[in-house]
């Protein structure tokens, strides 16, 4: 394998998504990130109308492989932050999605070449034997694999930005 070769294979790329974080935050989520990627970043914050006073921003990376693990270790377990982080499968090796909220925790899902979450046989097999015969608890358990409450606590941060405002419904008495 040439050099050339080499360094393809082991490069990767994806975004961080930092869906809210406190103003105060953000110069060391900065901090953080850059220290992860073995360089300085300056993010393009913008306010997140989801959330008053929070901040968002989004930063596409490239690094060594594993690079999405350690942004989302550098930036796990803040208090208020939310954020995601993505990184591209590449060529033998799978990609990565990463997701943080602060009720939530972290989670963690392999993906495929086009950004799929790919859930492994065992974790299948587990769901389908904690189930038993009932179709509720699978539905439950699978949703569990595929991170659903995360990607729903996300939702409404992800889609708030100048070109797609939010719309609140409220009940009506």
């Amino acid at each position: 394998m040439t050099a050339t070769q080499t360094r393809r294979a082991t490069a990767a790329r994806g975004v961080l998504y930092v869906h809210s974080s406190p103003r105060a935050l953000c110069p060391h989520v900065e901090w953080a990130a850059g220290r992860a990627l073995g360089e300085a970043v300056n993010f393009d914050w913008a306010d997140q109308p989801v959330l008053k006073g929070a901040q968002r921003a989004e930063f596409y990376w490239e690094g060594e492989r594993g690079t999405g693990a350690a942004l989302a270790s550098a930036l796990r377990g803040w208090e208020h932050l939310r954020f995601e982080v993505t990184e591209d499968a590449g060529l033998g090796t799978d990609g990565g999605r990463w997701l943080n909220t602060p009720d939530l925790g972290i989670f963690y899902a392999q993906t495929d070449t086009v950004g799929n979450l790919v859930i492994p046989e065992d974790r299948i097999r587990y769901a389908m034997e904690a189930a038993g015969p009932n179709v509720l608890e699978l539905h439950r358990e699978l949703r569990l694999a595929l991170g659903q409450a995360w990607d729903d606590e996300l939702e409404p941060f992800r889609h708030a930005s100048d070109a797609n405002s939010v719309v609140w419904l409220h009940k009506v008495g």
